[in-house]
């Protein structure tokens, strides 16, 4: 039996991941979650849980090690971007493969602001922004980059799952919010947000042209110079800063552009890299939303990997497995149980 330990088991994904794991059609395998609440539905789908510190936190990676040792862990599959610096930074201290990049890599896709420089070095289309910190920088960077005449965007410097991403629109309709939509719209004006900052200092922020256009995504594993397996997908339907509706593509424009920025960055093991319209504007160097497949289980090819059951030209051979209009929708669910 192998047992595979994930972090963030109360992730949005993690649900799918686990039941992807466990249904692998190979063999049994024993799912360990941790995650930094009670409240996780790993605790309810994984054959043991623990609590742990987040992701950011000194004793993070110590934590991990020390589960992986009490639980007979084989590998360890990291799901959140907050627990990428830790893992990445004791990686060599673990007796089992944990599937996360190098420091480097991980500490250059986390800060966006040095993403989007690297990608306009190497010629990737990606978008316009400034780094700033501050109300009055804020302010003068969305002039700067076209605002009132059109809209921009910001969000901090180091950020995941569309947290602190706001777009700053001079026409939104204030009273439409209020009124017929949910609360937490990303929408405001500039004035509001400077309301809401520090004259001066503060959380570093990047302040960005707005990408317009549909999303897509590709996702693989890569081997820290290529990808060794992979696919685009569209990314669509947001819903709470989620995207809830995957269809997969064929496109080799876009796998060979996901190939320099991999080769670029020395990604390892799991990636997905995020474009809206034909600009790349997120790299995460980690799992993310995947669309299974009966015969490309891609989780679980990426453990196989890790623990030497498969190779990378077995791996690359599965490509022509890529179904293109496999579709994935996501959707809300629940458990229930007496305490």
């Amino acid at each position: 039996m192998t047992t595979i330990l994930v972090t963030a088991a109360g992730a949005p994904g993690a649900a799918a991941l686990l039941r992807g794991l466990r249904e692998n059609g190979e063999r049994e395998v024993r799912l360990v979650g941790v995650d930094m609440s009670e409240r996780s539905i790993g605790r309810h789908l994984c054959d043991a849980f623990h609590l742990v510190p987040p992701g950011s936190d000194p004793g993070y990676a110590d934590a991990i090690l020390e589960l992986v040792e009490r639980e007979g862990a084989d590998i360890v599959l990291p799901q959140s971007s907050f627990d990428l610096p830790g893992l990445a930074a004791a990686r060599g201290r673990f007796p089992v493969p944990v599937l996360v990049s190098a420091p480097e890599t991980v500490r250059r896709s986390n800060d966006k602001a040095e993403t989007y420089s690297l990608l306009q070095r190497i010629g990737v289309p990606t978008i316009e922004f400034r780094r700033v910190a501050g109300a009055r920088a804020v302010e003068a960077a969305a002039r700067e980059l076209g605002y009132p005449d059109r809209p921009v965007c910001f969000k901090p410097v180091f950020s995941s799952g569309s947290r602190g991403f706001r777009i700053l629109d001079p026409t939104v309709d204030r009273a439409h919010q209020l009124l017929h939509e949910r609360p937490g719209s990303v929408s405001m004006r500039l004035e509001e947000a400077l309301d809401l900052l520090p004259e001066q200092g503060g959380t570093e922020l990047l302040v960005m042209e707005l990408a317009t256009g549909g999303e897509r995504t590709i996702d693989g594993i890569a081997d820290g110079e290529r990808i060794v397996l992979g696919h685009p997908k569209t990314r669509e339907s947001m819903r709470a800063g989620l995207a809830m509706y995957f269809v997969t593509l064929a496109d080799d424009g876009l796998m060979e552009l996901a190939d320099r920025i991999v080769q670029e960055l020395a990604i390892e093991w799991f990636f997905n890299i995020q474009l809206v319209g034909d600009h790349v504007i997120e790299v995460n160097p980690r799992i993310s939303t995947v669309v299974y497949q009966e015969d490309l289980n891609l989780p679980w090819l990426g453990v196989k990997r890790a623990l030497g059951e498969i190779s990378d030209a077995e791996l690359a051979a599965l490509h022509s497995r890529v179904r293109p209009g496999r579709t994935a929708l996501r959707y809300f669910d629940q458990v229930e149980w007496d305490a």
